[in-house]
């Protein structure tokens, strides 16, 4: 049997007694500390802390690097400047996804790339196959642990324990080397909750140290750990995407709604991007949408979809909403059932219940400051 990895973290779990770990991608992480509705509560009204370390985080040096990565991203990189992110994807050459990331500029010639776990080894071996030049792609995951301070009090929470100038971040903008707790750590003003928020890249070692600071820092303000339940949830609610149900190698970014971070017209070729045109000029055959039950059920991933006697589709994602408590679900649907009202079936238990078409994202904060977007 294999042993499941741990992040940096994992020996302050034990402070919780109501924590549940899970095995999620071979790694021991917690799905709660407290509830998932408490959890999902705090981060919509207050804030919560993710432990996210998990996260894979590469380093692209040389000359060729913005070169390297127009070449393997949908994003346009170009337009980057140093202390600037952007949400991108990776695809295949037949337009399907290898993940979806983050690029962070640190330099002219300097970029981190943020992963999602489960794709650590084939995103690094994908990127490997295809180098160019002087380019040198290197794999900081090991040493790097990765915290996100999320919700309305983040801002102010996070200010309590650094003098830099966080209130100014404007979204998918960071600062590397900033000082957080007394340690050095790149600082981001991204997410993946539909609410403001930060996300904290620090050496593994600094981890528990700075997690035990933010939270004595935000007790006042209601900050509590999060797990993955209430990451999960909260992400659902936003229409952000998760690799492996609404992003895969067989759906494309356009099919999944993430189409306006495939710059088809952006200079230079990328790969997918031939696949990704001859999609878009065919018009999409299926496409991600939003599903509300009308009959008394929770729609969950993989349930398939059913229309005038066939199915049409799946369910990508599905829960009760812990913000609206309304039974909703993304579903990635034939083209011709996706007009908003359209009625589809989701079979539960062998079952037909009747759903519709409704609008997503389900959830959008109020607030006028930025949200970030990363599985």
């Amino acid at each position: 049997m294999t042993e499941l990895r741990r992040t940096p973290l994992y020996p302050l779990y034990a402070g919780y007694p109501a924590v549940r770990c899970i095995d999620f991608g071979g790694w021991e992480l917690p799905v709660q500390f407290y509830g998932i509705q408490r959890e999902h509560d705090a981060v919509r009204g207050q804030a919560g802390l993710f432990d996210v370390s998990h996260m894979g985080e590469f380093r692209v040096t040389g000359q060729y690097a913005e070169a390297f990565l127009q070449r393997m991203t949908t994003n346009d990189v170009s337009r980057l400047s140093a202390g600037q992110a952007q949400y991108t994807l990776l695809c295949y050459p037949d337009g399907g996804v290898v993940d979806d990331l983050l690029v962070y500029k640190l330099s002219q010639d300097q970029y981190m790339l943020v992963v999602n776990a489960s794709n650590i080894d084939k995103d690094f071996t994908w990127l490997s196959e295809h180098l160019i030049g002087d380019v040198v792609l290197e794999n900081h995951s090991e040493q790097t642990a990765l915290l996100a301070l999320q919700g309305p009090a983040a801002a102010q929470i996070l200010a309590r324990v650094t003098a830099e100038p966080i209130d100014k971040l404007a979204p998918f903008h960071f600062l590397d080397q900033a000082e957080v707790c007394g340690r050095k750590a790149l600082v981001s003003r991204t997410g993946y909750t539909g609410e403001d928020g930060f996300e904290i890249y620090l050496d593994s070692g600094d981890a528990p140290h700075v997690w035990r600071e933010l939270l004595r820092a935000g007790e006042t303000d209601g900050l509590i750990p999060t797990g993955l339940g209430a990451r999960d949830t909260l992400r659902f609610e936003a229409k952000l995407p998760l690799y492996g149900q609404e992003l895969s190698k067989d759906i494309s970014p356009l099919e999944a709604g993430v189409g306006m971070f495939v710059k088809l017209a952006k200079e230079g070729d990328f790969i997918g991007r031939e696949a990704l045109e001859r999609q878009k000029q065919a018009g999409l055959p299926r496409k991600l949408v939003g599903i509300e039950m009308v009959d008394r059920g929770i729609p969950r991933s993989h349930y398939p979809v059913f229309a005038d006697g066939r199915q049409v589709g799946e369910v990508t994602t599905g829960t009760q909403s812990p913000t609206l408590k309304r039974n909703l679900g993304l579903a990635l649907l034939d083209i011709a059932y996706t007009e908003l009202d359209t009625e589809v079936w989701v079979e539960i238990r062998g079952k037909q219940l009747k759903a519709a078409v409704v609008k997503a994202p389900f959830y959008k904060k109020t607030q006028t400051t930025g949200e970030g977007a990363k599985p």
